[in-house]
């Protein structure tokens, strides 16, 4: 098929190391799509302040829908549109892995188990609005409302009153209607892999300058797994000799307090992990630059998708074998301040490091059910522990629970009391000590 090819090629050598305005990063988008067509989706999530589109291209075996047992993995770029890097790297991404598919057995495995969100900009209308790129601050830092993007997000720490702008709600909106497990948000500004908490109070420890979250020892695996595969995030050596930052990482907080972040929204809110990565100095450098950001940046982009594979997953059901959404499944000790809870196939995601945990699902109104789960690294699998549970006396469809606008980490110790397991936990543990 001669036009087959020629389209083919003609995609592959459209995407020059540039910068791609909207109406190329759309045609780009849109060429890509057209061929691969059964491996590809895009949609618009929304519209900018200005009226542009906010495109997401998604990959996988099943592009257009979710599939039980495959989590949902995203990338989203330029939320600050005078940092551009992350923009030009997930197209580059893209390119990689449309061209890699049936080709490279890693990237066959991995678009096969894992649907892969990409959103390049989320921010066009600040990117547009940068006309003379700088390495520090510009206007275009912000949308067209002059509102910053990661500063707008519903808080888990205090009420913030920010009005929510049309990029913010449709990010929300799609949090809301998948099922994310994991996520990176791509920056500029500085070489660092920045995790949860953003923001803090005494409960998270931020008196002593970090704000831990219950699932800490993961963001910090997560956060290494990128600054270790990239060429030289990992070395620590900060964009000035003010700053360093040891093997790469940094807790947002213990870097600096930010209010109405979206990575705590997607941990808080969205069940999801997501990461900032900080991944250039110089916010827009000059476009000659752009391979060398793509090839220190390629290892690291494919290995952190790896990990949305860490763990546990698997689905609730009833007696009937129906699935049973809104059920509460989570790891003892591990409360989270809105109880992470099944989607509408009753399916559960936990990103989990290997070890021994015990898992505790319950249905609202009914008992829990306790199993020690023994988790292995399964990321090279591609699949995560696949542990199901099934409530013999159960029958009815749990009521939506919805979290509250604006949970408070004070309420941890109350919040952690909705799953608080019942005697069959003296058995566990016992038999734990036994193991």
């Amino acid at each position: 098929d001669v036009v087959g090819i020629f389209c083919l090629v003609s995609v592959a050598a459209a995407l020059d190391f540039k910068y791609h305005h909207t109406e190329e990063l759309e045609a780009y988008l849109r060429g890509v799509h057209a061929s691969y067509p059964s491996f590809t989706h895009l949609h618009s999530i929304g519209r900018s302040v200005e009226g542009r589109d906010l495109w997401v291209l998604v990959l996988g075996r099943f592009p257009t829908h979710h599939k039980i047992g495959i989590p949902e993995f995203k990338y989203v770029a330029n939320m600050h549109g005078d940092e551009t890097v992350g923009r030009e790297i997930l197209l580059h991404l893209i390119d990689f892995l449309v061209t890699s598919y049936g080709r490279d057995p890693v990237i066959t495995q991995l678009l096969n188990n894992t649907r892969i969100h990409i959103m390049p900009t989320m921010n066009p209308d600040g990117f547009e609005a940068t006309k003379v790129p700088d390495c520090y601050y510009t206007r275009g830092r912000y949308n067209k409302n002059g509102v910053d993007l990661n500063r707008n997000f519903p808080d888990a720490f205090e009420n913030n009153s920010a009005s929510i702008q049309p990029e913010t709600h449709a990010v929300m909106n799609w949090i809301k209607n998948e099922t994310f497990v994991l996520s990176a948000n791509l920056h500029g500004g500085a070489l660092v892999a920045s995790y949860t908490f953003d923001n803090g109070n005494s409960v998270t420890g931020s008196l002593k300058g970090y704000s831990r979250s219950p699932d800490d020892d993961v963001f910090i695996h997560l956060a290494k797994t990128y600054s270790f595969n990239h060429a030289s995030m990992h070395q620590g050596t900060g964009c000035d000799n003010r700053q360093t930052f040891p093997q790469g990482i940094t807790n947002g907080y213990s870097w600096y307090q930010l209010e109405g972040g979206m990575q705590d929204y997607n941990y808080v809110w969205g069940q999801c992990f997501e990461i900032t990565l900080e991944l250039s100095c110089c916010k827009y450098p000059p476009a000659e630059q752009l391979e060398k950001f793509w090839r220190d940046n390629k290892v690291a982009l494919i290995e952190y998708i790896k990990q949305v594979h860490l763990g546990v997953k698997g689905q609730v059901t009833d007696k009937n074998g129906n699935p049973i959404p809104n059920a509460i499944v989570e790891a003892k000790g591990r409360p989270h301040v809105c109880p992470y809870r099944t989607n509408e196939h009753g399916e559960y995601f936990l990103l989990l490091l290997p070890g021994t945990y015990i898992i505790n699902a319950t249905v609202p109104g009914f008992k829990s059910m306790l199993k020690i789960v023994e988790i292995p690294d399964n990321t090279g699998n591609f699949s995560a522990l696949k542990h199901d549970f099934s409530f013999s006396d159960v029958s009815v469809k749990s009521r939506a629970a919805s979290c509250p606008k604006m949970p408070l980490y004070q309420e941890l110790e109350r919040a952690s009391a909705a799953v608080k397991p019942t005697l069959h936990i003296l058995v566990l543990m016992t038999a734990m000590l036994v193991i």
